[in-house]
């Protein structure tokens, strides 16, 4: 029993060892020079990943309150490596900061909450991570203290996160009052589509449609997007969104398994009307970081499709997509935020002329957009390809269409920006930056991330492999 604890959880143990380690070094040393801090941390989260990739098991462990499989592992590997993206392209904001220590004790705190929430196999043990991956969240959303923007977008994320955690343990607490369990197995054989468990399920989706953006409850995403530092704005639309997805997936396709017919219906409105809202409304915008909070809305409509299809499939798809979204949306992340670091331009009129000074950025961020919108033969367009197929498996060919409209509006705003940056005249274009080793080789990953992923079968083959049927 000892082992298979530590074996099953090793992932979580590694992550907690390396925020044991920097608490160490906090309490027992205030002589590290930042760079330092941040090399060392960029090793260990790069050992971190490494180490995930072996020695995994499958079991369940605390009578099924936590699972895991090498679907789970997987996911977790996918999220371990966003992570250390992240925190390489953090590097030039954080060399300067006072508390950088504190800032990945607070970051890994919500890892680990991640990788508890997608093992959960009960209810309450989701909950408890779902709570452990968002409250460290708001402080560090504050972490640019000198900054108004930061702290009100703190406030409005914990506000927004705490109504929609009551209205998730609302519904837990009406599913365990209906079924007398929490146990992910044996929910599904207690639902039978009752109106109090429709309700109960409405409430579910309203707790995740806010921790993933999905409309009507993506009102907070873009004043917190444009509020937090980049990396944290990076670390809420990839990592976050990401973890959340995967286990919004695994509940629909086990615990609400009865009510398919039910819930597909929803997912219908709520993929349509957010495909449509974020695309309208990023095409309006100037400051590129409420430009990506509102790309990334629409693509979680696209995921919804995906989801939608209720089949090995679907699940295969939204992980492969997710895996895609981490270096597509990385890195324009990172492209922004190093600019932001270092010359404090962030609205889209300001990258005019970009490539004159800055070629590499440039192609960088074209890249990553191409991704996003989906032109192949990048990574993105086979991953709103598979989520597609997905969708057209329940022969709902009004959703695949509305889908493929949306992604032609996409193309607009996406390509506007790359106008500006290649084509539009600028007299005084951003002089050139100076990058750094570790945000260059984040982008590096990332480049490489968006053409390999796309072009070997192999990826999609071993996550289709991973997946179970519904």
């Amino acid at each position: 029993m000892g082992t298979d604890f530590l074996i099953l959880m090793k992932q979580e143990w590694m992550v907690i060892a390396i925020i044991f380690i920097l608490m160490f070094i906090k309490i027992g040393s205030n002589e590290w020079k930042n760079e330092r801090i941040l090399n060392l941390v960029n090793i260990l989260l790069l050992i971190n990943f490494i180490l995930g990739l072996f020695w995994n098991q499958e079991g369940t462990l605390f009578n099924e309150m936590y699972k895991t499989n090498p679907l789970i592992v997987a996911e977790k590997n996918i999220l371990s490596l966003g992570t250390y993206i992240i925190a390489l392209q953090a590097y030039s904001w954080l060399k300067n900061h006072q508390h950088v220590l504190e800032f990945y004790i607070l970051l890994l705190s919500t890892l680990v909450g991640m990788f508890f929430m997608i093992s959960a196999g009960n209810l309450l043990m989701f909950y408890l991570g779902l709570e452990l991956s968002s409250i460290p969240l708001a402080a560090i959303a504050n972490f640019d203290l000198e900054k108004r923007k930061s702290s009100e977008a703190a406030f409005k994320f914990i506000i927004s996160s705490a109504f929609s955690s009551g209205l998730l343990l609302f519904g837990i607490s009406l599913i365990y009052g209906l079924t007398g369990t929490l146990t992910f197995t044996e929910l599904s054989q207690h639902l039978n589509g009752n109106p109090l468990e429709i309700f109960a399920f409405v409430l579910f989706i309203a707790g995740f449609g806010f921790k993933i953006s999905a409309v009507p409850f993506h009102l907070w995403t873009a004043d917190v997007y444009e509020g937090a530092p980049v990396s944290v704005t990076s670390y809420l639309s990839v990592i976050s969104k990401g973890a959340v997805l995967f286990v919004f997936v695994s509940i629909l396709y086990t615990v609400f398994k009865p009510i398919a017919i039910t819930w597909y219906n929803i997912l219908f409105i709520l993929s349509v009307l957010t495909m449509i809202i974020g695309n309208l409304f990023a095409i309006r915008q100037q400051n590129l970081k409420r430009f990506l909070a509102f790309s990334s809305i629409a693509q979680v409509g696209f995921i919804l499709v995906g989801i939608s299809g209720a089949s090995r499939e679907g699940s295969a798809s939204v992980v492969y997509f997710v895996l895609i979204y981490v270096f597509s949306n990385l890195g324009a992340f990172g492209v922004v935020g190093l600019v932001s670091a270092l010359s404090g331009k962030e609205n889209i009129d300001d990258y005019k002329s970009f490539y004159k000074n800055n070629p590499l950025l440039s192609w960088v961020l074209a890249i990553s957009l191409f991704s996003l919108a989906g032109i192949p033969p990048t990574a993105g367009f086979f991953g709103k390809f598979f989520l597609l197929i997905s969708g057209a498996g329940q022969g709902n060919y009004l959703l695949i269409t509305i889908a493929a409209l949306n992604m032609i509006v996409s193309l607009y705003y996406y390509l506007k920006v790359i106008k500006a940056i290649f084509m539009d005249p600028n007299d005084n274009p951003i002089e050139k930056l100076a990058i750094p080793a570790s945000p260059k080789l984040a982008l590096f990953i990332c480049v490489a991330g968006i053409v390999l992923t796309g072009l070997m079968s192999y990826v999609y083959e071993y996550i289709y492999s991973l997946a179970t049927s519904f």
